[in-house]
């Protein structure tokens, strides 16, 4: 069961201000919530299931004291922020993350300068985590990891990546000469360019990296497009992976 009260302050977690008042943020879906309460990075507070879900999960929730309650689909659909909610959905602890001065200095890191859409945000995150980035760095710009279409797009890798909001002086103040390459229109080609270990720096939706940032970059590149095509731009997300897949190639073969 599910009081209405309950259901007013799950409500509220859809925003901002509240999630961070709460120190709370929803997650939602089969596979997505099993994996928090699996994996324990985070502290699930409470589960809401249908009786599919609670019946199929019973010895996981139980085996992780996980708080949980039985409520009908259409209580679901009152809480969560999905058109088709599926069977389960789980308010979490928001996590603090510190920069992993390691990694940055010794993998590749991704920082992202002014993401805003929440989506692009979520799969970058996914992108990172298939091709082994374990760490993303967000301008404070960057819109929130715990934004509902965040964790959704992200498909439970947000469990696997450490996400960090920092301004871009702070992090280049903290690296032994590594590379910085800023992905921009009008670099060198990336399928022609040597690429090491480094920071790749992807830019807002609309108008990519900033001034100040491209130029403290030590390297500018670029995906060439076909000859006479009529686009300019390519989608933040997948221009991202397209340049991670190139890094793990050449970083993969000269390995």
């Amino acid at each position: 069961m599910i009081s209405k009260n309950q259901i007013k302050q799950i409500q509220a977690l859809h925003q901002k201000k509240h999630r961070e008042s709460e120190n709370l943020f929803i997650v939602e879906g089969i596979k997505t919530v099993t994996e928090f309460i699996q994996q324990q990075t985070y502290k699930v507070k409470q589960v809401f299931g249908t009786f599919n879900y609670i019946e199929k999960h019973l010895s996981l929730l139980n085996t992780n004291e996980v708080v949980f309650s039985e409520i009908t689909e259409e209580e679901l659909n009152k809480i969560s922020a999905q058109q088709n909610p599926n069977q389960v959905l789980a308010i979490v602890e928001i996590k603090k993350h510190p920069l992993n001065l390691d990694l940055l200095n010794s993998e590749t890191t991704l920082y992202l300068d002014d993401i805003r859409d929440p989506g692009n945000l979520g799969t970058i995150i996914r992108i990172a985590d298939w091709f082994g980035i374990k760490q993303i760095i967000c301008s404070p710009q960057t819109t929130e990891i715990y934004n509902p279409k965040t964790i959704q797009a992200s498909m439970g890798a947000i469990l696997r990546v450490n996400i960090i909001y920092e301004e871009f002086s702070f992090i280049i103040s903290k690296l032994n000469n590594i590379p910085i390459y800023a992905s921009v229109l009008n670099g060198d080609n990336i399928y022609t360019t040597t690429l090491k270990k480094g920071i790749i720096v992807i830019g807002n939706e609309a108008n990519g990296i900033s001034e100040e940032i491209i130029h403290k970059c030590t390297h500018h590149i670029t995906i060439p497009s076909a000859s006479n095509n009529g686009s300019e731009s390519l989608n933040a997300a997948i221009a991202c992976s397209i340049i991670c897949s190139e890094f793990q190639r050449q970083l993969s073969f000269n390995n």
